[in-house]
Parts: C-alpha cells; structure tokens; sequence
C-alpha cells in the first residue's frame, strides 16, 4: 500500500504572547508556533503592529521561523497591539492578535553596592563593587562612577559620558598623589540611569604597604549557647612581601546564610575575640582578616562550623575489634556490642536489614555502650544489623552481618547421563537447606578407576548440575556431591557408577552405525544454556553442548558484544561442551550471555540471562 502526504498552510501560532523585555525603547516578546505546521515547517513569520487608540495597523515585515520579536521603534509609555501570521511553504496560516503591550512599564535600576577600594597607588585607585539588588525589569547596559575629594562638595563624573563602564570594577587614574578621595556609582538600564550608591570609604591617592599575611593557630577555646571565644596568632612579618599587620577583624556566618557578617566595625589590636549574641544551637562558620594600611589579608577560616552551644564531641565508636561478620549456629544466642563516645548523649537505633529489629531481640544501652542479644538463634535471624549513634552535631554507623545456619543437609539423589560424548552430566536433588540459605553451594568430587584418590572437580556450584569433561572409554568413575554453606560441609551423596559397559549399552541402543551415512551436519545445540543468578564474590558457571560437523568455531557474548578475548571470563570448549566461569561476579556481570556456533554448514546460537544478589 502506498501512502500518501498532504501539505498545507499552518495553523496560526499560539498565544498568549510573553513579554520578556520591555523598556522606554524596547519591547520584546515570545509566542508558541503553531499546534499544526501542516507537513512543512514554518519557514517566517508576518507581524504588523497597531498603536493603541489608533485604527491603523504597521507592517513590521517577516521574521525568520523563531518566535520571538523585539520591537525597538516604541514611544515610551505607549501600549501596542500585534498581529502575527505563520508561513510555510504552503501559504500563510490564519492570524493570531496579542493582548496589549506596553514600552517602559518598568522601573529604572536600583543603587549598586557602594564601592569597594582594591588597592591605590600614588597615580591609581582600583575600585570595585557589586550588582544592584533590582535591575529595574531589563538588562543592565553599564555604570557611571563619581569621585570627590575630601571636603569638597562636588562630585565629578569618572568616566566619560559617552563610554559608560561594562564591568563591575574600575581603575581611577585621574587622581592627585597624596589627595583623599570617596567615590560612588549608579546603573543604567534600558530606561536610563538609576540611583546612586552610597559613597565608599575614603582612600588616599598613594602607594601602600603590603598587606599582611594570614593569622595563624586560628581555634576556638569557649563556647556557650550565647557566644565564643577565639583566638590566634599574629601573622609573620615579611618585608617586601608582607608587612605587620595593624588590626584584625572577625567574621561570622550562620550556615543558611551566604554574605559574612563582621563582628566589629573597627579592627582590633588583640588577637583574641568574644563573638556574642549567637542564637542558641544555631552553627556558625568562623573567620578572622589582618589588616594594615595596605588592605586586608586573605582569610583565615575555621576549617568547620561552630555550634553555639558547650563543646560537644560527635560519635565514635572506640572499640576497633568489632566484627563486620559473625556465623552462629541456629539455637545459640547473638550478641553485638559496641562503644562509644558523644557529647550530648547521642540516640541509639538498630536496625535489621534497614528495618526495626523484631521485639524478640533485647537491646541495652548505657553511657558510651549499647548491646544486642538474641537468646536462641534462628536461621531467620540472618541479615545485617546496624547501629546508628546520632545527635546534633553527626552521626556513626556500623554494620555487621550475621549468618545464622547449621551443618547443611547433603543433597537428595545423584542421577547422571550423557549428551555429548567424552562427558558426563550430573544431576541432582537440592538440598533441602538450599531454600533457607542464600550462600549454601555444591561441591563435585570425582575417582576413577586407574585413581584410587578423590579429586574435587567443581566448587561454589549454585545449581543442580554440572558436566565432567574427559570422561575416557575403559574405566569406571564415581562421583560425590556435597553440600556446603558457612558453617561447613555436609555427607556426600553417591552417585550410580559410570564406566565402560554402561556406555556402550547406551551407544548401541541410541547410535546405531552406518557407515554409508553422511556426518556432516549445521551447527545444533542438544543441551541449552539456563538462567543463571548468582552471588556477588562468588564463582557463576554456565556451560551448553553444540553438535556439528565440521567442529563449530564457539563465540561468547555478553549483551551483544564478544568477551573470548576479555581475561575476566575463563571459556573452554572441550568435546562438545562450552563452558564459561565468572571467577568473582560483580554487578558489572549482569547480563544477557550468548553462545554462538558456527561452522561451514550454517549457524547456531543460544542465550540465558545472568542476574545478581547481594
């Protein structure tokens, strides 16, 4: 079936238009494109333009397909009304008219902040200062900054009229070696010049002294609800690098606060400080500025904050022997301890894998110790505990895991059989602890005939089965599957004897000859890989068996990219039989695995999922 597009002219852009700028010579504004572009984008946009109070519409012309206009030919203090048209390709769509709008609705800007003196020179004064709390409603074009000398009672513009400032700071040369001056400075916005800051602090027109260096050994040795008292240390004198210093000043900051406030106005000469008038468990950060006739030093400030209350001491926990990890046999008692100290008393909670311990579980608490008991054991009992020490200036955690368990069961019958030639593949009943403990696994032992000495072949197996290798004509083998958790290793179960007679039973009955028969065949999986979950830390096997001839070349997958070449995976393909081993899972091995068979015949693949615990 073949389909068939229409285009057409757009729908009319969308109200209500936003102003986003609006002053005595400027109006800008925004609106939404059209709900339907009919099959081809807007390409302009048609405005016209009516004053209000008059019958006659202004065309403004076409924009390009953005729609936002600024209208910049406004008279001030007059409303304007618009009308604006979408365009495509297709035509022009229907109008859509905005409410009304009005130039140099707003306000001019506020006054900056007064000026603050950099540094002078005999010939220079740097100056700088900060951006007004309102901008008047548009975007701030600059400032104009004003000097007068000391004295005097007329001030005179810095900067000439025509080049207004960008930045928010300023180098003063026109200045006379020796002579004090004050200055301030006012903002310009779209609507013109705003109100004067207040004016700076006076400053002589000459070279200064180097400022001095950071004071030292900065602590605080009191503390009340009401005040605190800190002290320090003189900065070292440096000449040529940094002079003595004159004074100091000491600044406090509560922490939902952002600017500083300095505790005196004019500097010290000690080097030590009350701060009073705190508010009462409120924190405060605490910093301390040298000062001479060459400026200010570079803060000193307390590397943390400060309560306003008696020195408290935050949670520790002072016994370092305590265990992350304990195993106990069901029926006997749990018992967790741990020390600590903080100031004020700290509250004490444990938990169970992030949930309030059952009622069952006896919790003692004491100044500096808590313990919890657990009389008799269950398996249920198993999960982590934690113990959160809290108050008001932090908080310690610690966990520990606790494993309750027995000596595991042995697992039910052992059943074998053989899907690849050379090999042979146990299965066999679970444990009937397998349900009730996450971490009990499997061991695979085998002896043979011309061996009379056990050897393990698997470990760490959390599933039912698993495939021997190189399994040869003539002998006879024997296997035994344990059980293994925490607490130990259970009884083996025995498996049926496996050798030679029972194999060629098995051949003549399923595999008849033929030596007319052609054994050449596509790739084909007889046994398929199964879902795997395995646990973080733990070994995770998975393996498959592929028939064809000519021998398959095997690839591995993991979401779609190979890992034969990655060094984190062991892979084998013995007999027919590809295996693949994560020595260690980890979260990064989650994922879908892929096996792939190909020889010169055809294709094959097969594909499971491995997910993982914690």
């Amino acid at each position: 079936m073949k389909h068939f597009f229409v285009s057409d002219k757009p729908s009319s852009p969308l109200g209500p238009a936003e102003v986003t700028e609006s002053s005595a010579s400027c109006i800008e504004f925004k609106w939404r494109p059209p709900k339907d572009d009919g099959g081809s984008p807007v390409t302009n946009y048609i405005l016209e333009r009516q004053q209000v109070g008059r019958n006659t519409w202004k065309k403004m012309g076409e924009i390009p397909g953005i729609p936002v206009y600024r209208d910049t030919d406004v008279d001030r203090g007059r409303r304007y009304c618009y009308r604006i048209w979408a365009v495509n390709s297709e035509g022009t769509s229907e109008v859509m008219e905005t409410d009304e709008m009005q130039a140099g609705k707003f306000a001019f800007p506020g006054p900056p902040t007064p000026p603050k003196v950099v540094s002078a020179f005999n010939d220079c004064i740097n100056l700088s200062w900060s951006l007004p709390a309102s901008n008047g409603g548009s975007r701030l074009l600059g400032y104009i900054l004003e000097k007068r000398k000391q004295g005097s009672n007329i001030w005179t513009v810095v900067n000439a009229t025509d080049e207004i400032i960008k930045d928010k700071r300023y180098a003063v040369r026109d200045v006379v070696e020796g002579m004090e001056y004050e200055f301030r400075v006012c903002a310009i916005n779209l609507s013109g010049a705003g109100e004067y800051s207040n004016a700076s602090d006076f400053v002589f027109a000459r070279d200064p002294k180097k400022p001095p260096g950071k004071v030292t050994g900065l602590k605080v040795i009191e503390t009340s609800y009401t005040n605190m008292v800190v002290t320090w240390t003189k900065p070292e004198d440096k000449p040529g690098i940094q002079d003595e210093a004159k004074g100091y000043f000491v600044e406090i900051r509560r922490a939902d606060w952002i600017e500083w406030s300095r505790c005196n106005s004019t500097p010290i000469i000690m080097t030590s400080y009350n701060v009073k008038g705190l508010k009462s468990m409120d924190m405060y950060w605490v910093r301390v500025i040298a000062m001479n006739d060459g400026g200010e030093s570079t803060p000193e400030e307390l590397p943390n904050y400060i309560f306003a209350m008696p020195l408290p001491v935050r949670p520790r926990f002072t016994n370092n022997k305590m265990k992350s990890f304990m195993v106990v046999r069901a029926g006997n008692s749990v018992r967790i301890s741990v020390n600590f100290e903080a100031s004020p008393r700290p509250e004490i909670t444990w938990l169970k894998d992030n949930v309030p311990v059952m009622k069952h579980v006896t919790i003692s608490n004491s100044d500096g110790a808590s313990q919890l008991l657990i009389p008799t054991s269950e398996r249920s009992d198993s999960g982590i505990y934690s113990v959160l020490v809290k108050n008001i200036v932090g908080q310690e955690t610690f966990c520990t895991e606790v494993r309750v368990t027995d000596d595991p069961k042995p697992p039910g019958p052992v059943e074998l059989e053989e899907s690849v030639p050379g090999t042979v593949t146990l299965i066999w009943q679970p444990s009937p602890d397998e349900k009730r403990d996450d971490r009990l696994h499997y061991t695979v032992s085998k002896l043979d005939s011309t061996n009379h000495t056990w050897t393990t072949v698997a470990d760490r197996l959390f599933n039912n089965r698993f495939t021997v290798c190189n399994i040869l004509q003539g002998r006879e083998y024997h296997f035994r599957v344990y059980t293994k958790n925490d607490m130990g290793i259970s009884a083996p179960s025995e498996s049926p004897t496996w050798g030679m007679a029972k194999k060629k039973e098995k051949i003549v009955k399923i595999e008849p000859t033929s030596k007319d028969c052609n054994l050449r065949c596509t790739p084909t999986f007889i046994v398929l890989l199964k879902p795997q979950t395995a646990t973080v830390g733990y070994e995770c096997h998975m393996s498959c068996a592929v028939k064809g001839n000519p021998t398959p070349r095997i690839t591995w997958y993991r979401s779609h990219v190979s890992i034969n070449t990655d060094t984190n995976y062991y892979i084998s393909n013995t007999c027919g039989v590809c295996s693949l081993l994560i020595l260690r899972v980890g979260p990064k091995d989650i994922g879908e695995y892929t096996v792939v068979a190909e020889n010169s015949l055809g294709r094959a693949e097969c594909s499971t999922v491995l997910s993982v615990r914690e």
